[in-house]
């Protein structure tokens, strides 16, 4: 099982801070480090330094480690069009030496939207416009080099693009599709993506997702075998309960709930916890790191649970 660390930094994170957690986690050995896509804190507390833009920040990432994997969960269609974060993401898989990894979703905060001038159009539309953006960033990264590409797209038309540049991975870098959703989701994974996320699910939750994904594959002709599988779960470890209770507390969390909803307890207790999930079919899992000063807490998961997965 791969172990990535995944952090939010819309909750208050600057970019020395994600430097250090991602520096943190290549000196470890994990496989990735991945971040959100948001503007915009959650929940109370102080929102200070504020936000920083996850693909500025991957471009600084890319040229300031060596190894580790880097991408986003997940780069909101909102944000962005599809022929600059085309561009975007190619620069930075070229940055990075071929390091990159794409997790695209259709959005979900409308605050944030508001807070910057953002257009937030209904849950049809962002769908829709996900979907659109899917097809054009694979289209764009898969044309040879010698043609160009084109699209009959009803929100992004392209015509005659020279669909440069190209990522360094080929045919394109891995794309992660992930959601709740048990219609459209699982199939625009199905087509498009190289792995399916099931975010903060419970282990029954998880296994009824990556079912559907898997039945997704199958309509869709697709051996279900070449989508991985991957969870996210907020991760709170300690080397003894009253460890676990402080990191908790450092997060405004409680320590059942952590348990219940999470990754909580000894190293040995997460280990058992990652197994169950392993079981229900996931071969990846980011574990979300909420306190990003606690570098300790990186190297306590790298010591103590990474060897036994």
């Amino acid at each position: 099982m791969d172990l990535r660390i995944f952090v939010e930094p819309q909750q208050g994170a600057s970019y020395a801070q994600q430097l250090a957690v991602a520096r943190a986690a290549e000196q470890g050995g994990f496989d990735a480090f991945f971040r959100s896509d948001h503007y915009l804190r959650m929940g109370g507390g102080d929102p200070s330094p504020g936000p920083t833009d996850s693909w500025v920040t991957l471009a600084g990432l890319a040229r300031e480690t060596s190894r580790i994997r880097l991408g986003t969960l997940m780069t909101s269609a909102t944000f962005r069009y599809p022929g600059p974060l085309a561009i975007a993401a190619a620069q930075v898989d070229e940055m990075s030496g071929g390091r990159l990894e794409l997790g695209l979703g259709a959005g979900w905060f409308e605050d944030e939207h508001t807070a910057y001038g953002i257009p937030f159009p209904p849950t049809a539309e962002r769908f829709d416009r996900f979907a659109e953006q899917l097809e054009v960033i694979t289209g764009l990264w898969t044309t040879p080099v010698d043609q160009t590409y084109s699209h009959e797209g009803r929100y992004y038309p392209i015509v005659d693009s020279p669909a440069l540049p190209k990522p360094v991975q080929r045919p394109r870098p891995p794309i992660i599709v992930g959601g709740t959703g048990q219609v459209r989701t699982p199939r625009l994974a199905a087509r498009y993506a190289d792995e399916f996320n099931a975010p903060f699910q419970h282990v029954p939750d998880a296994a009824r997702l990556f079912a559907g994904a898997r039945q997704a594959c199958e309509t869709a002709g697709r051996d279900p075998e070449t989508l991985r599988l991957s969870v996210t779960l907020v991760v709170c470890c300690g080397r003894d309960e009253a460890e676990v209770a402080r990191r908790a507390a450092r997060i405004g969390r409680e320590v059942p709930e952590l348990r219940e909803n999470g990754l909580a307890g000894t190293p040995a207790e997460v280990v058992e916890k990652l197994a169950a999930y392993g079981k229900a079919g996931a071969t990846r899992v980011y574990l979300q790191v909420l306190d990003m000063d606690d570098l300790d807490h990186i190297a306590l998961l790298a010591a103590e649970v990474l060897p036994h997965v």
